[in-house]
């Protein structure tokens, strides 16, 4: 334990230290932030406006802090996993370095170190993500909305579990890269498409059915689904009193907070069990590869 614990500061530390690696993990969020605040609030406003038939209005704070929350759940589904891939790129750089090799000659078991770069991992993109939501809640608050004690609470363990998801998907990908290009193009490929396969930018009910299905299958998804409905939940409960139900429900299905595996709606706690099943699924599989690579070599 203390091996590992040790290992664990190490790897964290040489993230956080390193200026280059740190600032390419923000550049994503601040980005996408960006975007929303000077080209993408008016569109989502202006679709969200257009569903709404004459008589029907919603107060202007309450349409930013439906936009708000709906983009800022975005951001965070997929910096979750973008940053984790970025700071999991110490795994592969001390394996294309030969840093691992002092690390494997010492008493220190194979399994101990994979573990300590999962765990490093996990705790590096929680802290920036953590640091993310709040800076969000800020911005929402502008709009005159305002969390619950129990939705902030929610919406932390929601990005928790978000980034086991992300480090467990980044831990087994670049358990298989040998190069240094190889962690760039990996890297920049998660980063320029996670967004666009998991309905990040844009609704997924706006893509072709075919398109539609294949995402629906997609465990990133859920990820989506479960940030999305925690943070909208509060915003919603207060269009309802002046929004009919048949038309929340239009608005819900519209903007992916119901989300469907064909005509079948996906509960939240379905969701819930897809992402979870998917961490597990890509532990274990990080586990065996990184045992077999030890026989191999043993």
């Amino acid at each position: 334990m203390a091996a590992l614990i040790q290992l664990v500061k190490r790897n964290s530390k040489i993230y956080f230290k390193d200026k280059t690696t740190f600032l390419t993990s923000m550049i994503s969020p601040m980005i996408l932030f960006l975007l929303f605040v000077t080209f993408l609030k008016s569109t989502y406003e202006g679709s969200l406006e257009s569903i709404m038939p004459e008589g029907v209005t919603v107060e202007n704070g309450l349409i930013d802090a439906f936009t708000g929350c709906w983009f800022l759940s975005s951001i965070l589904g997929v910096s979750c996993v973008t940053i984790a891939f970025c700071s999991n790129i110490l795994m592969a750089q001390d394996r294309i370095s030969g840093s691992i090799g002092d690390l494997t000659v010492t008493p220190v078991k194979k399994s101990t170190i994979a573990l300590s770069y999962f765990l490093s991992n996990v705790i590096t993109t929680a802290i920036v993500c953590w640091a993310a939501v709040i800076i969000g809640f800020f911005y929402i608050s502008s709009s005159g909305y305002t969390f619950s004690a129990a939705e902030i609470q929610r919406i932390f363990l929601d990005v928790l579990l978000c980034v086991l998801f992300g480090a467990s998907l980044a831990a087994l990908v670049e358990n298989f890269i040998k190069t240094q290009g190889g962690i760039s193009a990996v890297a920049s490929l998660v980063s320029a498409l996670y967004g666009f396969v998991c309905g990040a930018y844009m609704p997924i009910s706006q893509f072709s059915d075919s398109i539609q299905t294949v995402i629906s299958y997609l465990p990133g998804t859920y990820t989506m689904g479960i940030l999305r409905n925690d943070y909208m939940s509060g915003v919603l409960e207060e269009m309802e009193q002046d929004v009919p139900e048949e038309l929340m429900t239009v608005i819900k299905d519209s903007f992916d907070v119901n989300m469907y595996v064909g005509d079948t709606q996906v509960e939240s706690a379905q969701m819930y069990f897809i992402v979870g099943g998917a961490i597990v699924v890509f532990l274990l599989l990080y586990v065996i590869f990184n045992m077999l690579s030890a026989k191999k070599k043993g």
